[in-house]
């Protein structure tokens, strides 16, 4: 491995979007930001979708072969509020984690520029403010099909920092094996794992990746109060239904050997700290090396289309 900045401190972003909205979403992205980098942070993260928020609990209409007109409104209205990669929002996203000297990423829902597909995707910003990653999630999980498509690009990108490759996946994409062996045949030191999983089992999971990958775990979730939703949407039904507190965060940070650094934070906004200590990626590669000595290539070998 080439020699690692050994500190890097984390900032791990749990909030509220405000759903269906892109500016209000990026403006308070941006206030974060600047919070975050007043605080000394080098690398911030913010959930999935954070930009226009994740629409949980919403059919968008559809039911097996048939579709509701005003869950068509409603799906017009939400790809009204995803973005463009690049856009004006990237382009104030970069200037924000230029002006805090930090790595950025963040989930936002990508407007595709040709056509009126939406995709799940994860950005990753330099402290230059450069745009040195996009991520489309590979596949959306159960319903999320009805609204994003298929990650057609940018597979398994990986940022170059001076704490190793850190690369992401986002929500269920890390309970896809192949995906995981992917970005750990990339060396990455820095898993990132934006996502809205705010169950018992999804914290299992992480400390297991952290353990598998050798690598530190930054998961990164949002919560999210029935009061994120707009009014006027046509699904009054679908809504009543939710809980008040729709999602319930529980962000936390995992090292190399499976051990909680910080968190698991519940049920409220906040910026959680962490003090990563590079040095223990390497050293937690002793005995084993998921890539390296501990791999057998002449028995098991992983293809990836990387385009």
């Amino acid at each position: 491995m080439k020699d690692l900045k050994s500190g890097c401190r984390l900032a791990v972003v749990q909030a509220a979007p405000v759903l269906f909205d892109s500016a209000a979403c990026t403006a308070k992205a941006l206030d974060l930001i600047c919070r975050a980098g007043e605080q000394g942070a080098e690398l911030i993260v913010f959930p999935e979708l954070f930009i226009p928020g994740y629409p949980y609990g919403m059919t968008f209409g559809f039911t097996v072969g048939a579709r509701a007109e005003p869950g068509r409104l409603d799906w017009k209205r939400y790809y009204d509020s995803s973005i463009l990669v690049p856009g004006e929002e990237t382009r104030r996203l970069g200037q924000a984690a230029r002006a805090a000297g930090a790595w950025l990423s963040i989930g936002v829902s990508e407007r595709e520029e040709n056509t009126a597909t939406l995709y799940n995707a994860n950005l990753i910003f330099s402290p230059e403010g450069e745009l040195v990653c996009v991520h489309r999630k590979l596949k959306p999980t159960g319903a999320e099909r009805l609204v994003w498509g298929d990650g057609d690009r940018s597979y398994f990108p990986v940022a170059d920092t001076p704490w190793g490759p850190m690369g992401a996946l986002i929500c269920w994409e890390s309970y896809m094996p192949l995906a995981r062996a992917a970005l750990y045949q990339k060396g990455v030191t820095v898993y990132l794992a934006p996502n809205t999983n705010d169950n018992e089992e999804w914290q299992a999971t992480v400390r297991h990746i952290a353990i598998e990958g050798r690598c530190y775990f930054v998961n990164c979730d949002m919560v999210i109060p029935k009061s994120s939703y707009p009014q006027g949407l046509h699904c009054p039904g679908e809504l009543a239904a939710l809980p008040e507190r729709v999602c319930r965060g529980g962000s936390c940070v995992v090292d190399p050997y499976g051990h909680l650094v910080a968190g698991p934070v519940w049920d409220e906004e906040t910026i959680l700290y962490a003090q990563l200590n590079l040095e223990q990626v390497p050293a937690s590669r002793m005995e084993f090396d998921p890539c390296g000595h501990y791999a057998r290539p002449g028995v098991l070998k992983l293809s990836v289309d990387d385009r």
